[in-house]
């Protein structure tokens, strides 16, 4: 039986950049507070936990000071960094290159808009951490929508300008900019910005691609990983024989039956680690049953 590891599967570049810079942190000064989960993967993050780096909540991180506190790629609102200044937390900054130039972006368009005539609005997942932080951008007045039926929060005799959480799905985007453009008035002026990250949107036409190769594929991803939900998502409408599990310990070997190729899979928050785990406990239960 054939069992392949997806090489374009694993973590994005700025989850490597965000773990590398905690890495080098707690080698160099020792433990160190991460304020939220550094990346949506329970196991890496025990992994990561058992060489120091602490996880905290944001009423933690209020109530420290003189410390160091490494915020996450998926960046964090104004008011964090407020916070710190005043504790004099020193902030270790690993915001995603690609979350930080949009972060910015929506803080430009917010500060150009009149909030009587326009509005910000930002597709997205309602209390995602980036997504919190890109609502910060704007003093928590941009309106998030997940789908087309938040689009009832939109008053379409205003002016709006269209955001995207940067691991949402293109198609996805496209649909909410196809209707808002349907009810606007159109004496209403509609900007978007598609500003989802490419690194993380092209790995879609690769990865069912993948599955489609495959027999039998076990995505692997955290249960509280976004992108893991739509790349998931994705996979299953090429290859309905997918199943989501988080590690090794949740593999349904009886699925095994008769298979010739099963193929291994995760999202952008999932360690290559895990996924060579599930690898070898997969090959390691053949070689035992053969």
């Amino acid at each position: 039986m054939k069992v392949e590891i997806d090489d374009n599967s694993g973590f994005c570049h700025g989850v490597v950049t965000a773990i590398r810079k905690a890495e080098e942190e707690m080698k160099a000064e020792g433990p160190l507070y991460c304020l939220g989960d550094i990346v949506h993967n329970s196991m890496e993050v025990d992994r990561l936990a058992k060489q120091g780096l602490h996880t905290i909540d944001h009423d933690t991180f209020a109530s420290l000071s003189n410390t160091r506190v490494l915020l996450r790629a998926h960046g964090e609102p104004p008011t964090t960094y407020e916070v710190a200044q005043r504790n004099g937390i020193t902030i270790i900054d690993a915001t995603c290159p690609v979350v930080l130039h949009l972060q910015q972006t929506i803080k430009k368009a917010f500060l150009e808009s009149d909030p009587d005539s326009t509005q910000i609005v930002i597709y997205g997942k309602i209390g995602h951490a980036e997504v919190n932080g890109l609502v910060g951008q704007t003093n928590g007045t941009a309106i998030v929508v997940e789908g087309p039926d938040d689009l009832v929060k939109v008053n379409f005799n205003k002016n709006i300008k269209l955001f995207s959480q940067t691991t949402k799905s293109i198609d996805g985007f496209k649909a909410i900019v196809e209707l808002i453009k349907e009810r606007i008035n159109p004496a209403c002026d509609f900007q978007f910005n598609d500003t989802i990250c490419r690194q993380v949107a092209n790995r879609i036409p690769k990865i069912v691609k993948f599955v489609a190769q495959h027999n039998l594929v076990f995505f692997v991803s955290g249960a509280k990983s976004s992108n893991g939900r739509v790349l998931f998502n994705e996979c299953k409408r090429h290859n309905d024989n997918i199943v989501m599990i988080s590690g090794p310990d949740e593999i349904d070997f009886s699925l095994l039956a008769g298979v010739e190729s099963v193929g291994i899979c995760g999202a952008t928050s999932t360690p290559k680690w895990l996924m060579e785990e599930v690898k070898k406990a997969i090959v390691d239960h053949m070689e035992a049953n053969a």
